[in-house]
């Protein structure tokens, strides 16, 4: 992964430790983890993003974009899921 497709899900950890607990740190967390499944299409509810402020929305759509452009479940991606993960579960 690049140095801008990491950008995304390091913005995603920031905004997660900003707000551990929080709806947008809940839904961005669980759009990173749905983005490694493959498998099953990466399903996530589209209407969750109605949930997120527009600068978290932002990040989701990045998260997207790292999808579309094959950065996801690369070495440099699951080291940042894991930090994120480690914020989310304290």
């Amino acid at each position: 992964m690049t140095a801008a497709g990491a950008q995304p899900l390091e913005q995603a950890l920031a905004a997660i430790a900003a707000a551990p607990g929080s709806a947008s740190a809940l839904t961005l967390y669980a759009l990173v983890c749905t983005l490694e499944q493959p498998r099953s299409g990466c399903l996530f509810r589209l209407d969750k993003l109605l949930d997120l402020e527009p600068a978290h929305r932002s990040i989701a759509y990045g998260l997207m974009e790292t999808l579309a452009t094959g950065g996801v479940a690369t070495p440099e991606w699951r080291q940042l899921r894991a930090r994120i993960e480690a914020v989310v579960r304290g």
